[in-house]
């Protein structure tokens, strides 16, 4: 199996197990390795344990925790030989058979890791270590499965409620500097409304390797959203993207191209065409971090005049924490352009942040958040306000995932946005509330 697929299921489960060492005695050595290893810092303690490996080796817990902090150092070779050693003299201590296991699939020597996964089971395990094994030998199924073609998929349905179907501005009248600072009655349809909804949703994607590490992918998706009663503001949206991407050692090359049609009450809305770059780099097995670039062409059939460029380039990080949780953040540069030379005020320049993490709450439910910031200014005057726009935009999103089982799983989940601006048509708040259940196949 390739390295890469390897480290990439690494990343997602290399936290499963928590860190729950019994200090048999005191030992300043391994007491300082426990400390740093609980604090992430698993480099460090391998430094420290190293040097006296030709001394101490053959005690359990010191081999154990080298072995743990060999892993966390990216020397997966050096944990097999320290954990080999723990069971040596102690063949039933499950936690150091279960962190071997996590070793030899790091090394990419899978069947050796399945095997010791499934004695771990037969050697009786709480039920939920016994269902996060069960996650490790699915995964390693998965990376086996990459060599091969896939098709994989999903069916969802959601029910919610929306405080702002057609993200309007929170109020009833508007003042225009450009007609004599005159407020403007705003019609229903122009200001926010509110309703409940439901939505659908399925999508597929293919898979396949065509060697040198490089596999072609294609992925087709749609959705609908209608209303309870403000029907006027139903959507409809499909994408296909199609591309190709490589691995090689630690990294992964992606190249896609994507189109896309979006309507809002059975009429078309705008559709649009574009391609995005991406590259993602394993540092370890905690660490990851990427860039990405991506540009579209957006067309609006009855509003061409905001026909736009549109280009966004950034990059990202990625850290895995013991206990399960995963945090990542990114920051990005925003620019759209309007491809109509007289309406430059449509046009502006911006950049961005998000933050966000999930957790395993047990072995069925995951928790997960995020936030983004998003700051536009315009590039004109716009002719109406009297002034150059900016915006403030901030974003949460709150929710869980519970797994039914490995195909069915219920989310229910919060989001809350705000735009700030200095012109008054374009201030609006939005709160989003759902549950949403799905089944991937």
């Amino acid at each position: 199996m390739k390295t890469k697929s390897i480290r990439r299921i690494s990343l997602v489960v290399a936290a499963a197990f928590a860190l729950q060492v019994s200090s048999a005695f005191a030992d300043e050595l391994t007491d300082k390795a426990k400390v740093l290893l609980n604090a992430g810092k698993g480099g460090d303690a391998f430094g420290l344990l190293e040097p006296a490996e030709s001394v101490r080796a053959g005690e359990p817990e010191y081999d154990f925790l080298l072995g743990l902090a060999a892993m966390e150092a990216g020397q997966n070779t050096r944990a097999v030989f320290a954990l080999e050693r723990v069971l040596a003299v102690e063949p039933n201590n499950t936690r150091a058979r279960a962190e071997i296991a996590r070793a030899y699939l790091a090394l990419g020597e899978t069947q050796t890791a399945q095997q010791e996964f499934e004695t771990v089971k037969r050697q009786g395990v709480p039920a939920d270590v016994s269902m996060t094994i069960d996650r490790y030998i699915a995964s390693i199924r998965r990376a086996e499965d990459q060599n091969q073609p896939s098709v994989t998929g999903y069916v969802e349905a959601s029910l919610g409620y929306d405080t702002n179907v057609n993200i309007g501005p929170n109020r009833n009248s508007v003042a225009i500097p450009g007609f004599g600072n005159l407020p403007f009655e705003l019609s229903k349809d122009s200001k926010a409304n509110e309703d409940g909804f439901g939505a659908l949703g399925a999508g597929v994607n293919l898979r396949t390797p065509i060697g040198g590490g490089y596999t072609l992918l294609a992925g087709l998706s749609g959705s609908s959203r209608g209303n309870f009663s403000k029907q006027q503001f139903d959507t409809y949206s499909g994408d296909l993207n199609v591309g190709v991407s490589r691995s090689a050692e630690q990294d992964v090359y992606t190249l896609m191209a994507q189109t896309g049609v979006h309507y809002v009450d059975d009429s078309r809305y705008r559709n649009y065409n574009g391609i995005t770059g991406q590259w993602q780099r394993n540092l370890d097995a905690r660490n990851q971090v990427g860039a990405f670039a991506q540009y579209s062409d957006l067309q609006y059939a009855e509003q061409d005049v905001r026909d736009a460029h549109r280009w966004v380039a950034g990059a990202s990080f990625a850290h895995l924490y013991r206990e399960g949780i995963m945090a990542f953040a990114s920051a990005y540069f925003v620019a759209e352009r309007p491809q109509h030379g007289h309406v430059g005020w449509l046009g502006f320049d911006g950049m961005g942040l998000r933050a966000g993490g999930r957790m395993n709450l047990d072995s069925q439910t995951v928790l997960f958040g995020g936030a983004t910031f998003e700051y536009r200014s315009y590039n004109k005057e716009d002719p109406s306000f009297l002034n150059k726009r900016r915006d403030n935009q901030i974003g949460v999103l709150l929710g869980a995932t519970r797994y039914l089982n490995k195909e069915w799983s219920v989310t229910p989940q919060l989001s809350l946005t705000y735009n700030e601006s200095n012109t008054e048509l374009n201030e609006y708040h939005r709160e989003l509330v759902s549950v949403t259940i799905r089944r991937e196949f």
